[in-house]
């Protein structure tokens, strides 16, 4: 499917997946990008960093249904990546984050039905998946509105993506360790044994595009990304930095944390397709008829297993420092370049 000449919004654009976006396809025949968000700072760095004609700016918020529906008139797809992410805020203001990941996305689809917008794809989490917290608890009704919304979205095709830790993002635990090793600050590790999905913002951005490309309305797509202990990632940063015995503070599991992630659950698992890179998930498009929900059971869901980071292909310390190597902050830092900033 083409972008030639063609229209894309993308809801929170100015974070780090929007600034990958734009990195992607601004220098292809993309006819016009609009960057929607609420952060007129973060959205004048963005102009003066891109310097684009076919970059265009839209001052608004998720949660009010106006602004969404002015951005998104001649818009053709979209790329839905507004959300509140960080676990301790949501937890300390849930109802900000039912207002953002879930009223937000609500709105959003109803100003794309509206508008006749062709395609949508909405960015969610694997905190989604067994929720227990209050961010992956809305990201997990994001994904329900988006597959209720389907049903009945006319010409408007929405699907989503669901993807894990995204290497070196804004907030991320990478940033954090290397601006600890390199500030000569002991790291703070909550649990060595702890697994989490590794994948690079270019990663991401592939699985959105798979998802635009194949997805039909309310599938969910994630990528068989690798995991890796905490262990490993702090060894791997160790060794790239040459600094093996630089100390470690293991402080324990902070509140509303896991000890894995998943990205399937069992549910999901016996019911998606593999294509191989990519599972796909087809939504629910039984009717509300509870004698199916109450009365018939499924023996397959009984034989699945979820997809998560502890069962997934398993980085060493060799793969580890690979990965990281992929990312340019990394690449600058051990080469004593000044590192361009984290998105």
């Amino acid at each position: 499917m083409s972008f030639t000449h063609k229209t894309l919004l993308v809801t929170g654009g100015t974070g780090s997946f929007g600034a990958a976006i734009l990195e992607r396809f601004l220098c292809t025949d993309i006819g016009e990008i609009r960057v929607f968000s609420r952060d007129e700072k973060k959205q004048d760095d963005m102009r003066k960093r891109f310097s684009s004609d076919k970059l265009k700016f839209y001052l608004g918020d998720v949660r009010d249904p106006a602004s969404l529906l002015a951005a998104t008139r001649g818009v053709d797809y979209i790329f839905h990546a507004a959300a509140l992410k960080q676990v301790p805020s949501c937890e300390f203001h849930p109802m900000e984050a039912v207002k953002t990941n879930v009223i937000g996305t609500e709105n959003m689809l109803e100003a794309a039905i509206a508008n006749q917008v062709r395609r949508v794809v909405c960015l969610s989490t694997d905190k989604a998946v067994y929720p227990i917290n209050a961010m992956g608890i809305s990201k997990a009704l994001m994904e329900k509105v988006m597959v209720a919304k389907s049903r009945a979205s006319g010409g408007t095709v929405m699907c989503g993506t669901r993807y894990g830790n995204v290497m070196a993002s804004r907030g991320s635990v990478i940033p954090l360790f290397v601006e600890q090793l390199l500030a000569g600050k002991p790291l703070t590790v909550t649990d060595p044994g702890m697994t989490r999905f590794m994948m690079t913002l270019e990663d991401a951005v592939d699985l959105v595009l798979y998802a635009f490309e194949h997805g039909d309305s309310g599938d969910i797509f994630v990528q068989k990304a690798p995991a890796a202990t905490i262990e490993v990632l702090v060894q791997a940063l160790l060794e790239l930095f040459e600094r093996p015995q630089h100390p470690v503070n293991v402080i324990g599991t902070r509140h509303g944390e896991k000890l894995y992630e998943a990205l399937l659950s069992r549910e999901e698992m016996a019911c998606a397709q593999d294509r191989g890179d990519y599972f796909r998930v087809p939504p629910d498009l039984r009717d509300l008829n509870y004698g199916k929900f109450v009365e018939q059971g499924e023996r397959r869901i009984s034989e699945s297993t979820d997809y998560n980071s502890h069962n997934t292909q398993r980085l060493d310390v060799e793969g580890m420092k690979a990965l990281l190597l992929r990312l340019d902050f990394i690449r600058d830092l051990r080469d004593g370049k000044p590192a361009r900033p984290v998105e």
